[in-house]
C-alpha cells in the first residue's frame, strides 16, 4: 500500500483547516486531523467562532428584541470565518481579532 505523498497530505490538511471555520464541521476537522499543528491552530479558532454562534443563537431565542444587535454579531462572526479561511488558503497561522486570544484556552 502506497503512502500518501506530501502534497496530497498538505492539501487534505488544508481542507480540514477550512472545514474548521464552517460551524459544526469543526468536529469533522477535530476528529480527522487534530494532530497536525496547522489544522489544530485553525480548529481552536473555528471552535470559538462556533461557540459564539451558539451563544448568539441562544440569546436570540431568549431576547428576541435584541435581534438587530445579534445580527451584527452574526455578521462579524461570518466575516471572521471568511478571514480564517483566507488565512488557511495562504498557509498562515494568523490570530483572528478577539477569537485568537480566546482560542489559546482550548487544550486539545
Amino acid at each position: 500500500m502506497d503512502k500518501p505523498n506530501q502534497a496530497s497530505l498538505k492539501q487534505q490538511n488544508m481542507a480540514m483547516a477550512i472545514l474548521a471555520y464552517l460551524g459544526p464541521l469543526v468536529i469533522v476537522s477535530y476528529v480527522s486531523a487534530k494532530d497536525d499543528p496547522f489544522v489544530k491552530f485553525h480548529i481552536k479558532q473555528g471552535a470559538v467562532l462556533f461557540a459564539l454562534n451558539i451563544i448568539v443563537w441562544i440569546l436570540g431565542t431568549i431576547m428576541w428584541p435584541l435581534w438587530r444587535i445579534l445580527n451584527v454579531v452574526n455578521l462579524a462572526i461570518f466575516v471572521l470565518a471568511i478571514l480564517g479561511i483566507i488565512n488557511v488558503t495562504k498557509g498562515k497561522e494568523v490570530e483572528l481579532p478577539v477569537v485568537g486570544g480566546c482560542s489559546k484556552y482550548f487544550k486539545f
